[in-house]
């Protein structure tokens, strides 16, 4: 087959007519398996009288009469015909299969025009729509296969391979010495070669090679004179390519990247994946960089009998700029960024999970495009659950990559207890739980916090004979406190008396809900209200340490809470009444449902609530939410809080999906206008605006982008020093996708510099070949 002639291979290669649902990567012994069942050994056989010419026998009738004895089984290494002919040549020792011939041997199957078993020569031959099938599932189609009956040599000529897996590699022709296999100006795609009406394509992509050798005892493959093709198109030529084929995979290069940004220059990231066990790979990408030394990249990861981890490292030498972008090294260092997670289930109760990650400064991770992350969380986490009881023994350490936070205020909390008892036996018809808590947090130029606790819950639902649903909350609970140095906490509504405080808490609740369901508008609805009365006694709050209840807003998730705080340190004191109502509409197609509720101090006393939050006064703000759903192609979600004296909207809050998986937009929107009390830092007000979309066109492209445009102004924020409409990142693309390759063109455009990651546009290429690891 000439090389002008290569886009034809696959038409030629007969699987139009055979097949029509297209190939992949063949599988580790496909072309050694299939082989397998074209011929046989001779032990065991028998000569007997030359058959009738005209019989038509059955399967395995004849084969039975003239190689075994009367009334014993074929010999697995024998062979069974069934065909609309067969005939045996006495003297020449030879059979001859004609018409529909169907082979069978050890669970593989051969169909044939026609099967020539010449017993002497020890060679079996099969022509016309050769057709084989092996007991694994995969296919070859051949105009002739010629083989011995050792299997050990063979030639087959003009060969489609279908795996089980729906690859296909088409050979002028393939030749077999033993366990290596060579093929003929071949060509292999996971691609489907035929469209949605049984037309002949070309596939989108393909390995086309002058020779492959699969050798089937190390299950590798190689290719001489290998070149991808794309659309049709010569693009990437490899020499010496070469992989494994084996089930467990092996070691080669990976689909590289490539990237353009203002600060790096133009990037290429090849990965090398290293299989080293079959429970164990690494993955070594080298980032080479037009502007900048090169970085790289490792990836080690490990599955035991117990769990899995992994770990990720990047190392580079680079100058940097402070935080403030003023200033720049002129020294080059060590920079770098270490990251591991893992899970181990040591029995049916015990198991361990943990996450560490450190960066060697605040910029390195945006400058080199791996996170955008402000802030890094590192914990470790011993867990026992069983069904009556939970117990955590955790660590957390942070790492702060804001600007301007100081290092010495970034907490550690070690240890961090929790334990958790539901009891058997419950009181006066409920049901109890105990809790035991402990925390410590640590800071290296901060305050210092330790707590303990411990606390009862007791619950009791019923139901009563008016349909009412009444649940009544009985909580207690006692806590001791340490702390020092607490002048340097910066909040001082968060610190607390230095030294020992104690604290007893105590609260009983009612909550009654009354559902109304019945039909409306063809469907049903459903109108629930809801109140809710909490005594509690007032608690000198401001006495201890606040480290975990700070950033509290009321909204509808938590309006009917105990405790509407998020933390432990900090608990809404004074009795409340809280009223409100859930509406639900279901009609085909269509849902609706919404929430909406407010809350009163039954007492008089100041709250420990800031202004801003919703809760400061005895009457609280109005919160609610709504949600729109239309099959699967409108989603709408509103949350919203007003001000209980003129309505004004303190917390707007949008998502929005419409469209279907190809195309589709998304819209959030939220806007805090909370008149927060000064001197907070955890309740700022701010707006933000997030758009993104997909348009899906001409059947397998789609046009992509993102924006996110900070709108905090003066107004919102008196410490802002934004304009109102300050843009946070774009992001525009186009991309391409079917069964076997996704490819795209992605431009991005910061806006914010800092340090030494600078604003500006990045470009990033992106192209994976489906199915193949090369």
């Amino acid at each position: 087959m000439r090389r002008e002639d290569d886009d034809g291979i696959w038409a030629r290669s007969g699987i139009r007519g055979r097949d029509g649902s297209g190939l992949g990567i063949f599988g580790p012994a496909a072309l050694a398996t299939l082989l397998l069942v074209a011929g046989a050994e001779r032990a065991n056989a028998q000569e007997s009288p030359p058959p009738s010419e005209n019989a038509a026998p059955s399967l395995m009738d004849r084969e039975t009469r003239d190689v075994a004895p009367p009334g014993q089984p074929i010999s697995a290494e024998e062979i069974g015909f069934e065909a609309d002919k067969i005939d045996y040549d006495y003297g020449a020792d030879v059979v001859t299969a004609s018409g529909n011939v169907h082979v069978t041997r050890e669970g593989s199957r051969l169909a044939a025009d026609q099967v020539v078993w010449d017993r002497k020569a020890g060679t079996v031959i099969a022509r016309g729509d050769v057709a084989l099938v092996n007991e694994k599932g995969d296919k070859a189609y051949a105009d002739e296969m010629d083989v011995t009956e050792s299997l050990r040599d063979g030639i087959i000529d003009n060969l489609l391979i279908v795996t089980n897996d729906e690859n296909r590699l088409a050979a002028e022709r393939g030749e077999r010495k033993g366990e290596i296999y060579i093929l003929n100006h071949a060509a292999y795609t996971p691609c489907r070669v035929e469209d949605d009406n049984g037309c002949p394509k070309e596939p989108t992509w393909q390995i086309q090679a002058d020779r492959v050798v699969l050798d089937r005892a190390r299950e590798l493959v190689r290719y001489d004179g290998a070149r991808v093709k794309l659309f049709g198109l010569p693009v990437i030529p490899l020499p010496g390519l070469r992989h494994n084929i084996g089930e467990n995979g092996g070691s080669g290069l990976l689909v590289p990247n490539i990237n353009y940004d203002r600060r790096n220059g133009f990037e290429i990231a090849v990965p090398y994946y290293w299989r080293l066990a079959s429970n164990r790979d690494l993955t070594i990408t080298p980032h080479v960089y037009s502007n900048v030394i090169p970085m790289v990249e490792g990836n080690y990861r490990a599955l035991l009998s117990t769990g899995a981890f992994q770990v990720t490292g990047y190392a580079t030498f680079s100058s940097q700029t402070d935080i403030g972008g003023t200033t720049a090294t002129t020294d080059e260092k060590l920079r770098g960024y270490f990251a591991a997670s893992g899970k181990f289930q040591f029995d049916p109760l015990w198991s361990l999970s943990g996450s560490l990650r450190y960066v060697t400064d605040r910029t390195f991770l945006n400058r080199y495009d791996i996170s955008h992350e402000d802030r890094l969380r590192s914990t470790l986490n011993l867990e026992r659950i069983d069904t009556r009881s939970y117990l955590s023994i955790a660590g957390w350490a942070f790492q702060s990559l804001r600007t301007n936070e100081p290092t010495g205020q970034v907490p550690i909390a070690i240890p961090a207890i929790d334990y958790r008892l539901r009891m058997t036996d419950p009181l006066l018809g409920g049901t109890v739980q105990l809790q035991a808590n402990s925390l410590s947090i640590l800071r290296t130029t901060g305050q210092d916090t330790q707590r303990a606790f411990t606390g009862l819950t007791w619950t009791k639902n019923f139901l009563t004979g008016l349909g009412q649903e009444v649940s009544v909350t009985g909580y207690a609970r006692g806590d001791v406190y340490h702390s020092d140095q607490n002048e340097l906490s910066p909040t001082v509504i968060y610190r607390g008396n230095p030294g020992w405080e104690t604290r007893g808490i105590a609260a009983l609740a009612l909550d009654m809900r009354w559902p109304f369901i019945g039909k409306a508008l063809g469907g049903a609805q459903r109108i629930v209200p809801r109140v809710q009365l909490v005594l509690s006694p007032h608690l000198a709050n401001l006495n201890v340490p606040n480290e975990d209840a700070r950033a509290i807003d009321l909204e509808d998730s938590n309006l009917f809470a105990l405790n509407r705080f998020p933390g432990y340190d900090r608990y809404e004191d004074s009795s409340r009444v809280t009223y409100g109502f859930d509406y639900t509409l279901n009609i085909p197609n269509f849902t609706f449902d919404a929430t909406i509720g407010q809350s009163y101090r039954l007492d008089e006393s100041a709250s420990v609530l800031p202004n801003g939050t919703g809760l400061s006064d005895r009457l609280s703000d109005i919160v609610g939410r709504e949600q729109l759903r239309f099959k699967d192609f409108v989603t709408v979600t509103h949350r919203f809080r007003l001000d209980k004296d003129n309505l004004a909207v303190r917390r707007n809050e949008i998502e929005a999906t419409v469209g279907s998986r190809k195309t589709y937009m998304e819209v959030g929107y939220i806007r805090l206008n909370r008149n927060v009390t000064a001197g907070v830092e955890d309740l700022r007000d701010v707006e933000e605006i997030r758009l993104a979309g997909r348009i899906a066109f001409a059947k397998r492209w789609s046009v992509f982008g993102s924006t996110n445009i900070d709108l905090t102004g003066a107004s919102d924020d008196p410490t802002s020093q934004l304009s109102g409409f300050e843009p946070v990142r774009h992001r525009l693309g186009i991309a391409y996708e079917d069964d076997c390759v996704e490819m795209g063109l992605t431009w991005r455009r910061d806006y914010q510099t800092v340090g030494d990651a600078q604003a500006g546009n990045s470009f990033q290429l992106r192209l994976v070949f489906k199915n193949l690891g090369i």
